[in-house]
């Protein structure tokens, strides 16, 4: 019997541990962010490949920028052969 519950409370442990683990994701590097001038100026010179990654409902409510080539989010993985390896990708 004292054998049974030694095996229980030890099988506890880690049970215990994880629940002492903190619950709050470690935090994300966020991008940099950019002025619109800075941005209009490397799509003239043609450094960068622009992706909106909005939905068509979006682009409709609050449109988008010259350039810019939309791939919902949702789409990415099938249409990967539309984004350029060669250039910084920025995105909206």
């Amino acid at each position: 019997m004292r054998r049974l519950l030694l095996v229980a409370a030890l099988s506890m442990v880690p049970v215990f541990a994880m629940a002492q683990q903190s619950s709050t994701p470690a935090a994300q590097p966020q991008a940099p962010k950019m002025a619109s001038d800075d941005v209009m100026a490397l799509l003239e010179k043609g450094e960068v490949f622009f992706l909106d990654v909005r939905e068509p409902s979006e682009l409709e409510e609050l449109g988008t920028l010259e350039g810019y080539v939309n791939i919902p989010l949702g789409q990415i993985e099938q249409r990967l052969k539309e984004i350029p390896r060669d250039k910084a990708i920025i995105t909206a």
